[in-house]
């Protein structure tokens, strides 16, 4: 049985990427019941459309894929179901959150929710009721899975056994990874030059006000946020999203439709917003971003301030991690720690995941060195200064205990998991009424186990 991971990474079938799929010119493809667990079918339409998303996503889609993704269905509504008898927690609030981060996602992708809905040939309000069963059933799938696998643990023995399995030359290839970390100050521009913007940005507000010009073409003459000067300073936000300043999100959601804010200052600066369009949580906002100018003189003291920091790094009064806890001006340093993380969550990186900046600086750096204060230009034009910390560096090599220990153990980890999970679904078969369509069991070998409760149509 494949790892219950991918399926819930890849074979959720809903929102604007399904419904968008109808939208389109229709494929004849009869639908048909394709199996029943308990009181629950699959059709048929839904692990095309499954398959449908995994090709709109860009994934690459394994061979067999429909018989992977009826197996993985399957065993779902098995996990579903058995979370329903055993009463797992999966409250409505937990749903919602869900449906909303979803349609957030695909809002980002499309651009905006105008477009989401063109596609999609539904409101918001459709896209989400459609999918919204789906997610539960998902949430109480995943509640279930976690009940059966989260006490399962590995021993080193069974790291090593695992390691020595896999066949020589097979081992994985590693390119050099790095554990860097970072102290990172922002400094701050004179009150005068702060002024000298607030003074720009509301002469912005007279003539926008006043008709001299509008809200759009400003934004793409003056707006300093590459991300949306260009669609005339605009962005979809959330009240409950963290990744937006709070400055910003509680000045946006006090605005009335069409209202322009004075200047606000963020951690990024100026900001002048106009709340375009509001509903409950969810709105639509324009801004203007203003960066006030850094001199030589602040960057200066700056580089002084890190000085110090550095100092008593090096003398060993002080922790890098502490240090970065107490001094740094980013703030993912307060709670996740100064080192850079990889796209799984682990602190180590390849050059490419780094900015050309760092990886000049990081060519000179041994294991163990700090650097010196170096200006650095952050999101946004956002001018810093940092110190880097090379912790380790690792040599090109095929995988080994020695260098990758806590990679073959996550791996062992998975793997046992994955046989946790197999055995308890082996034990709970009989216990479920499951049907499969014959046409499809015949095409599909990895089906053949659930033949002793399978029936045919």
């Amino acid at each position: 049985m494949r790892s219950m991971k991918k399926f819930f990474s890849c074979a959720f079938l809903l929102l604007a990427l399904t419904a968008g799929a109808q939208g389109q010119p229709k494929k004849v493809v009869a639908d048909k019941i394709s199996g029943i667990v308990g009181d629950k079918i699959i059709l048929y339409s839904d692990i095309r459309n499954s398959l449908a998303d995994i090709v709109r996503q860009g994934q690459t889609v394994p061979e067999n894929a429909e018989c992977m993704l009826m197996e993985q269905a399957i065993i779902s509504k098995i996990l579903m179901l058995q979370a329903q008898k055993d009463s797992l927690p999966v409250t409505d609030e937990e749903v919602e959150a869900d449906l909303d981060n979803r349609v957030r996602t695909y809002i980002n992708q499309f651009g905006s929710q105008e477009a989401l809905e063109e596609v999609a040939g539904k409101t918001i309000y459709q896209i989400k009721d459609d999918a919204r069963e789906s997610v539960k059933e998902q949430k109480l799938a995943q509640a279930m899975q976690r009940k059966i696998v989260d006490n399962v643990r590995i021993t080193p023995i069974e790291v090593k056994a695992y390691f020595e399995k896999i066949p020589k030359d097979s081992l994985p290839f590693y390119e050099t990874e790095l554990e860097v970390g970072q102290i990172i100050l922002y400094p701050k521009a004179s009150r005068d030059l702060e002024q000298y913007i607030v003074g720009e940005m509301n002469n912005y507000k007279r003539q926008i006000e006043t008709k001299m010009t509008d809200y759009c073409r400003l934004a793409k003459q003056v707006s300093e946020d590459p991300g949306s000067k260009d669609r005339c300073g605009q962005y979809q936000i959330n009240r409950t999203e963290k990744t937006w300043d709070p400055v910003f999100l509680s000045t946006a959601f006090r605005l009335k439709e069409g209202e322009i804010s004075s200047p606000v200052k963020s951690k990024f600066g100026f900001h002048l917003i106009q709340l375009v369009q509001r509903n409950g949580d969810d709105a639509i906002v324009r801004h203007i971003l203003r960066i006030p100018p850094v001199t030589e003189e602040e960057i200066g003291q700056a580089k002084g301030k890190l000085d110090t920091i550095r100092a008593k790094i090096i003398a060993g009064t002080m922790g890098f991690n502490d240090a970065a806890s107490k001094y740094s001006d980013e703030e993912s340093h307060k709670y996740a720690g100064p080192f850079i993380m990889n796209r799984d969550g682990a602190p180590f990186v390849t050059i490419d995941q780094l900015d050309r900046e760092m990886v000049n600086m990081i060519g000179k750096m041994k294991v163990g060195d700090i650097s010196q204060p170096t200006p650095f230009e952050a999101e946004q034009g956002k001018k810093g200064v940092r110190i880097v910390y090379l912790k380790s560096k690792t040599e090109p090599h095929r995988m080994n205990l020695k260098d990758d220990y806590s990679k073959i153990a996550n791996f062992a980890l998975e793997e046992k998991k994955s046989q946790t999970l197999d055995k308890w679904i082996r034990n709970k078969l009989a216990s479920y009424y499951v049907m499969v369509d014959p046409g499809t069991a015949a095409e599909c070998p990895q089906l053949k186990k659930f033949n002793a409760v399978t029936s045919s149509f």
